[in-house]
C-alpha cells in the first residue's frame, strides 16, 4: 500500500515511451494567443494585467541590467504554475514532483547570475564571500562557510518545489483514501474527511502558485547580487 502512494510520481510510460515531454510542452498550448484586433477579450485582458503586475514586481529591486532577465523569468513563473495547477488534476502527472526537472531548472539559471557576478563585477562578487568588518581569525572559516551556502542555493531551489508539491500530493491520497475506507462504516467522519480533502485541496492550489512564485523571487534575488 504504501509503494502505490509514490507510484504517483512515476513518469508514465505509453508504448515504453516516457510522456513526461507532453507533460511539459502542454501548457504552452492552453494560453492564448493575442488577436491582431485592437479590443480584446477578458481572458486575454486578465493574462496581460497578470503578467504585467507581476513583470514589475519582479524587477522593481533589478537594476537595467537585470531587466534583460524579465521574458525568461516570466515565462519560468507562468510555466512553472500551469504545471504545478495541472498536476492537481485528476489522472495527471506533475513533472515538477520530479528533483531532477528542478534541479535542471535551478543549476542553469544559478549559475548563469554567478558567471554573470563574476563577468561584470568581480570584486563585488567575491566580496559576498567575506561580511564586512569580519576579525581576521574568522575570514577562513566565514569564506568557507560562505561558500558552501553559495552552492547550496541550487540545491535548496530544487529540494524547496520538489518537497513542497510531493508532500501536498501524499497527504491529498491518504486523505483520500482515508475518506473511501471510512465511507462505509463511518459516514458521518468520512464527511468530515472529505471536507478537510476540500480545504486541503485549495490549500494546495495555493501552494502550487506560491512555490512557483519563490522559486522566480529567489532567482532574481540572487541575480540582483549580481548585476
Amino acid at each position: 500500500m504504501m509503494a502505490s502512494f509514490f507510484d504517483q510520481f512515476a513518469s508514465p510510460l505509453y508504448l515504453g515511451i516516457p510522456l513526461i515531454a507532453i507533460a511539459i510542452t502542454l501548457p504552452w498550448v492552453l494560453y492564448p494567443t493575442p488577436p491582431s484586433r485592437w479590443i480584446n477579450n477578458r481572458l486575454i485582458t486578465i493574462q496581460g494585467w497578470f503578467i504585467n503586475r507581476f513583470t514589475n514586481q519582479l524587477m522593481l529591486p533589478l537594476n537595467m541590467g537585470g531587466h534583460k532577465w524579465a521574458l525568461l523569468l516570466v515565462s519560468l513563473m507562468i510555466f512553472l504554475i500551469t504545471i504545478n495547477m495541472l498536476g492537481l488534476l485528476p489522472y495527471t502527472f506533475t513533472p515538477t514532483t520530479q528533483l531532477s526537472l528542478n534541479m535542471g531548472f535551478a543549476v542553469p539559471l544559478w549559475l548563469a547570475t554567478v558567471i554573470i557576478g563574476m563577468r561584470n563585477q568581480p570584486t563585488v562578487a567575491l566580496g559576498h564571500l567575506l561580511p564586512e568588518g569580519t576579525p581576521i581569525p574568522l575570514i577562513p572559516v566565514l569564506i568557507i562557510i560562505e561558500t558552501i551556502s553559495l552552492f547550496i542555493r541550487p540545491l535548496a531551489l530544487g529540494v524547496r518545489l520538489t518537497a513542497n508539491l510531493t508532500a501536498g500530493h501524499l497527504l491529498i491520497q491518504l486523505i483520500a483514501t482515508a475518506v473511501f475506507v471510512l465511507l462505509p462504516m463511518m459516514p458521518t467522519v468520512a464527511i468530515l474527511t472529505a471536507a478537510v480533502l476540500f480545504l486541503l485541496t485549495l490549500l494546495e492550489v495555493a501552494v502550487a502558485m506560491i512555490q512557483a512564485y519563490v522559486f522566480v523571487l529567489l532567482l532574481s534575488l540572487y541575480l540582483q547580487e549580481n548585476v
